[in-house]
């Protein structure tokens, strides 16, 4: 308790250096309002979250629909606002230390996701474990699978990410992917893309270009 007091003193003392003392009186604000957000979760999911100190911004939420279900979040991790978290049935979301979830991003577990330590998702980032059985084929009307996101992970904005992937350590995922199966560690991952241009009047050629 008296390291994590410490720490957040002399990042208080560094960001006022750097921001001036009253962005930065505001911007702590902003983070202690976002850690009371998830103490309040934590309380009322007190059988289903194990966490240390994590923040949860405004309109952020987390939902659980399952008494077996179960979400673990690391030592100081991040939410920015209108994140949607939900976990149902015996799904297990389990969240490393120091990991950043920005705004819009859209985690939905039914079986197990794991996001590694010091990972970092942009804005408008969508996780799935599952898909819907649109086949029918079984009762179940959930075919389910796992995500497991590895440590360092850099994953772009406006990113999905599909049931039974597998993200190594140290990977970079470029804006816009869809991502499913194994990316291997120390890679950078990005869907190839091509544009065409069609003219509609005057002429008739297509140009076509790789983005």
């Amino acid at each position: 308790m008296f390291n994590t007091g410490m720490k957040i003193v002399m990042t208080f003392i560094s960001e006022s250096k750097k921001r001036g003392i009253f962005i930065t009186i505001l911007m702590n604000l902003s983070h202690l309002v976002g850690i009371l957000r998830g103490l309040f979760y934590k309380i009322l999911y007190f059988n289903n979250i194990k966490s240390s100190i994590y923040s949860l911004q405004a309109n952020s939420k987390i939902e659980i629909f399952n008494n077996k279900a179960n979400i673990i979040i690391g030592k100081f991790v991040f939410v920015r606002k209108n994140a949607s978290i939900r976990i149902d049935f015996d799904g297990v979301l389990n969240i490393g230390n120091h990991v950043f979830i920005n705004d819009n991003c859209n985690i939905n577990c039914v079986n197990r996701i794991t996001i590694g330590k010091n990972t970092k998702i942009a804005p408008n980032v969508c996780i799935n474990d599952h898909d819907h059985n649109y086949k029918k084929n079984t009762s179940d009307h959930l075919i389910r699978g796992e995500v497991s996101i590895g440590d360092n992970v850099w994953i772009g904005s406006n990113v999905v990410i599909l049931r039974d992937t597998h993200i190594g350590d140290n990977v970079v995922v470029a804006a816009g992917s869809v991502v499913k199966g194994i990316v291997p560690p120390n890679t950078i991952f990005l869907n190839k893309r091509e544009t065409e241009l069609k003219p509609y009047k005057g002429k008739d050629k297509v140009v076509q270009f790789s983005v």
